[in-house]
Order: C-alpha cells, then structure tokens, then sequence
C-alpha cells in the first residue's frame, strides 16, 4: 500500500504550511513532487525507502494541502527559491540540517536550486526529467514550442491561463496535458490530484509557479551560470527514454555544466518515471543515495 505506516500532518515552516508525509528511519531523504501532481506521486517507492531512510514528502507550496503563497509582481513567492527556503526549514523541523533530496519535473527545479543555494544542507541530489530552467528557455524551439506548450500558457497574465483552465480542469490537466496518462496511475493518488486541480486558488498557485519559471528561476539560472556556480554535491540525473529530453537534449552534458560530479541514465519510459516504472526507480535511487 502506497505510504503504509507513514503519518500524514500539517506542518508550519515561516513562510507556508506545508502537507506532509512522513515516515521511516535512518539517514533523512526529502522526496519533492511535480506539476501538476501533490507528494502522493512517491506513493509507489516511498514505503520501500522508508526502510532504509527517513523519508520527507511534502506537498509544495502552491500545491496539495500546502498554503498558497500571496502572489508578488515578480513571482518571487511562487519561485523555486522561496520552496527551496521551505524545504530547508521543514527538514529542520524533523531535527535534519543536512540530507538527500530527489525531485521530479517542477520538485527536480526545487531540488537542483535547493542544491546550489544551500550546499551544505544537500548531501546528494537526484534530479528526475528536467534539464535546468534557464537552459530549456535558452533552447526553446519549434519542438518546445509545440510538445511543452503548457509552459507558456500556463505563464501568461493572470488571470487568462486561470480562467481558460476553470472552465474544466479536468480536461485541461488530464485529458489534453501528457496525453490523459495521469488517468492510469494509482486510482488514490489521482483522486487527489484531481480535487487539487478543481480549487481556484490551486490552479492559480501553479500558474505562479510557471511564471516564476519564467522569469525570476530563469534569470537566477543565468546569473548562476554567468558566474560559474555550481552543484557542489553528487548528481544523478533519470530521464524518461521515450520522453523530450531523450528527444530534445544531451541531457548529461548539460548538467556537467551544472555540477562536477553527475551521473545518469534513461528510464524505458515517459516523463512521470516513478509513477511508469517504480521498481527501476526504486533501484535507482537506492543506488545512488546508498
């Protein structure tokens, strides 16, 4: 059973209120969702960490059960930065100031700048389907244009994205989105993400996260770059075989840019990996943080 034995609570850190599971013992390993999914996406390989590890698996800012932050002009409230900052604060609550962090899609973004702007909170980092923000922007094509669509409209003023979207979420994030395959996971964990996406306040929250995205993650990204920062920690990087980065990118070069110590592969399958192939994620994972 998805998330057995863990305890599910509501836990305040400065800047939100965050919905969280956790459970299990041992070296402390936080477990980051994405768009436009809630931490019941781990559901399928956070019961087996959690023999090995103390497993954190939030809900984001914006998403889920969490609060939803006061929008900014620059989206700053909204930027990978300000979860990061949430991340750290809420693994201080559990009594950890220093752990592993795995994201995927928009928590991959979350985990990567949590990396670079808290080195010495992040042990290791695994890092699920993305290239770095800037880089996609810095890249963007008739192919992006195209198959990731949704990262500009979703980016647009309010409340345009967020008014054409209400009309009916569900055909918006599961039926024209990724091709209706969030429809074919774990029955539960759709049900949640779908009550999620029929929330206004949801919705608008991961339209700030895209225009966060757009803007002011970007141009961190860049200034990081510009300035030669980089990942301190080890890197690995999963990517799904049958998905755009395996079409789009070099996805290890580009991240050997980023970090000095990277390793990866593809996964046999689409973009959501733990959810299209858990055991290999699993194994994955294990490997890496040991």
């Amino acid at each position: 059973m998805a998330f057995e034995g863990f305890e599910l609570s509501q836990i305040e850190v400065p800047e939100a209120s965050l919905r969280v599971r956790h459970g299990g013992s041992g070296p402390p390993l936080l477990l980051l969702h994405g768009y436009p999914e809630t931490g019941a996406m781990w559901g399928a390989v956070a019961g087996d960490l959690a023999k090995d590890f103390t497993v954190v698996c939030p809900d984001l800012r914006g998403y889920g059960g969490s609060t939803k932050p006061p929008s900014s002009d620059d989206h700053e409230t909204s930027s990978k930065r300000a979860m990061a900052r949430d991340a750290v604060a809420l693994m201080a609550e559990f009594g950890f100031d220093r752990f592993a962090v795995a994201g995927h899609d928009r928590g991959g973004r979350v985990a990567y700048r949590l990396a670079l702007d808290h080195p010495g909170a992040v042990s290791r980092v695994s890092i699920l389907d993305i290239v770095p923000t800037g880089e996609v922007w810095a890249r963007a094509d008739r192919r992006f244009a195209l198959g990731y669509w949704h990262w500009s409209f979703l980016a647009q003023p309010h409340p345009f994205p967020e008014t054409l979207i209400g009309a009916d979420p569900d055909a918006f994030f599961f039926s024209t989105s990724f091709g209706g395959i969030l429809k074919t996971f774990d029955p539960e964990a759709f049900r949640e993400y779908a009550r999620a996406a029929h929330r206004p306040d949801v919705v608008h929250a991961m339209c700030e996260d895209y225009r966060a995205g757009a803007g002011f993650d970007r141009e961190l990204d860049m200034a990081d770059k510009a300035a030669g920062r980089k990942i301190a920690c080890p890197v690995q990087v999963l990517w799904g075989a049958r998905g755009a980065l395996a079409a789009w990118y070099d996805t290890l070069a580009i991240w050997r840019e980023w970090a000095d110590d990277v390793q990866g592969q593809a996964v046999d399958c689409g973009h959501f990996i733990p959810e299209e192939k858990p055991a290999e994620t699993l194994a994955l994972l294990r490997g890496f943080f040991g």
